[in-house]
């Protein structure tokens, strides 16, 4: 398979299915060699088995591509080590990181409970931080050693992350950490030959399938453009993994059916220095001013 991937050694998080699945086989379609990580768990993260991954492996075998499945766990460290050491045994190297895996448990903020909490962080976020920090070491001793480096992180994060989502705190926390994760990843890493950028994906997966139900559809049509199917969110993705995205980084894409755009984040706004200490009392005058100078905020997901 030759493609703008051609050789290139990726592996991507949580591909059994729905997203990391369409993103897994595009990848191999442009000539990628893929590590197809999926603990195999249900939505809320229960259970567990590698039959997705292995199923991928072999649909990419089939259509003439290499792939290897591994199962271990994004957010343990040391699994998270040992599926880069599986890349390296598997193909001789590493190249990409696409940081997909993740499940949701959705509560309203008055009603979320510490486990529920504490288990989409982990996944979420110490996933994308500990799979990419043990990919981010390897490729800086090669770098260090004067091997060059031509390697990308690709991290998901979400317009829930970008904006928040009602039902979804730890989910759209998760996911917000990640946007800044990206930026820190850019900054440093740089110098070593390393891209991070990050996606805000709109598609019909199992995580999506309860929220915004009616909007994710499949259409009526048999032929007709499916703009929620995951496929559509892959090619961006075999994009930045390539070679052709050397110069971009630190960036967040909303992408959406055949919608692409940036998400340009925070940024400094309107502003006031009176020279001195505030006074408690003069704030109120002074912070309505910064608020009518300012845009309005973009709604939170959910509350229209």
């Amino acid at each position: 398979m030759d493609g703008i991937c051609d050789g290139r050694i990726v592996i991507v998080t949580g591909s059994g299915r729905g997203l990391g699945r369409a993103h897994a086989l595009e990848l191999a379609r442009q000539g990628a060699r893929v590590v197809v990580n999926d603990l195999g768990c249900e939505l809320d993260g229960s259970g567990g088995g590698t039959g997705p991954a292995g199923e991928v492996v072999d649909e990419i075998r089939a259509g003439g591509g290499q792939a290897v499945a591994n199962g271990d766990d994004v957010a343990n460290f040391d699994g998270a080590g040992r599926m880069i050491a599986a890349a390296i045994a598997a193909f001789g190297g590493l190249d990409v990181v696409v940081n997909n895996a993740g499940f949701v448990r959705d509560r309203m903020f008055a009603n979320a409970a510490e486990d529920e909490w504490d288990a989409v962080v982990r996944v979420h976020l110490k996933g994308h931080f500990a799979v990419a920090r043990h990919a981010a070491a390897h490729w800086r001793d090669h770098a260090k050693a004067g091997t060059p480096v031509d390697a990308r992180i690709i991290n998901t994060s979400s317009g829930a992350g970008i904006l928040g989502s009602v039902g979804q705190a730890a989910y759209s926390a998760a996911k917000a950490g990640i946007a800044t994760l990206t930026l820190v990843q850019a900054a440093e890493l740089g110098r070593y030959g390393v891209t991070a950028n990050a996606l805000c994906p709109a598609a019909r997966t199992r995580m999506t399938e309860g929220v915004f139900s009616e909007m994710m559809a499949t259409p009526d049509q048999p032929d007709a453009f499916d703009a929620m199917a995951p496929e559509n969110v892959s090619p961006l993705v075999a994009w930045l993994a390539s070679p052709r995205s050397a110069h971009i980084t630190g960036r967040m894409f909303e992408v959406e059916g055949g919608h692409v755009g940036l998400a340009t984040g925070w940024q400094h706004g309107p502003a006031a220095d009176k020279g001195d200490r505030w006074e408690a009392a003069e704030l109120g005058e002074v912070i309505d001013g910064l608020i009518a100078e300012a845009p309005e905020p973009t709604p939170v997901y959910g509350t229209h």
